[in-house]
């Protein structure tokens, strides 16, 4: 059996740093662009007939991803100020992620979701008025919330048609119901929960949430991470979290829509849906 010090590779040990790294790129935010790293990883083309349901924190299955890889995921935008910023950040990282809008303010933001298609961002869907929840919905409610939605996202993005560009979608709170899940799935829908977040709908500095997060980061090594691209501590964060991630030795994965099922990773044994038990504490 090796030891711990010989099964560490090169990767791993930039990982042991990242956190020191993430300090000193919260200090030294005012230079931050002049260290332009890319971080670009490879693209997952996702879809295929029937929907697929991924994020370890709600499903039994994720997206298939190896050591050092993240898919960045942002929800609840956009807003002019905090989107804006984390775009800029992303660009100069040369990293892609995937905003979940809600339905209004795509509409009252129309530039700044048509940014986020030219730059090579994937336009997800988050619901029209982002209710809490859909489970306190009827189910025709959910299905406008959701359609309307997507439609109010496409026009904003300057698409027109009835097919869904981008088929991706991420429930409000992640509180979804059997009956919403299978019409999803009879539109081909990719359903995105999590497999990590850094808490950021609560209060706290940008060093208290980037430090947070590359611990829960450098734990797992991989996985679809939830932030906030509305909230101002996360767009303070951001700068600060690429070069982090850059420092850790991290690659930020695209995933785009494609007509197939992307690989996939099982849950480990006795897993149990976070999500779940956080939803009937707030209920």
């Amino acid at each position: 059996m090796q030891n711990r010090r010989t099964q560490r590779g090169p990767i791993h040990r930039r990982a042991a740093l990242a956190g020191l790294a993430a300090s000193a790129a919260v200090a030294a935010l005012p230079a931050w662009a002049e260290a332009r790293r890319s971080l670009a990883g490879r693209t997952v083309l996702a879809g295929g007939p029937g929907g697929v349901f991924v994020g370890l924190q709600s499903h039994p299955q994720t997206l298939a991803l190896e050591d050092g890889e993240v898919v960045l995921t942002l929800d609840d935008g956009p807003l002019a100020g905090p989107t804006e910023r984390v775009l800029e950040a992303l660009r100069l990282h040369e990293a892609h992620a995937t905003f979940f809008l809600i339905g209004r303010n795509a509409l009252h933001a129309p530039g700044i979701v048509r940014r986020m298609a030219h730059e090579g961002h994937s336009v997800g869907h988050h619901t029209m008025n982002h209710p809490w929840t859909l489970r306190q919905r009827s189910f025709e409610t959910g299905v406008r919330e959701i359609e309307d939605g997507i439609r109010a996202v496409q026009s904003a993005q300057g698409l027109a048609g009835p097919g869904i560009a981008t088929p991706f979608f991420r429930f409000p709170g992640f509180a979804d119901t059997p009956e919403l899940n299978g019409w999803l799935s009879q539109h081909d829908m990719l359903v995105f929960g999590s497999d990590l977040w850094a808490s950021d709908w609560t209060p706290m500095s940008p060093e208290r949430q980037l430090s947070l997060l590359m611990q829960r980061l450098n734990r797992a090594r991989k996985g679809i991470i939830l932030l906030h691209d509305v909230i101002g501590q996360t767009a303070a964060m951001m700068p600060a979290f690429l070069a982090a991630l850059h420092a850790g030795g991290y690659k930020v994965v695209s995933v785009k829509p494609g007509s197939a099922r992307p690989a996939l990773a099982s849950a480990p044994q006795g897993w149990s849906s976070h999500t779940e038990r956080m939803i009937r504490r707030r209920a």
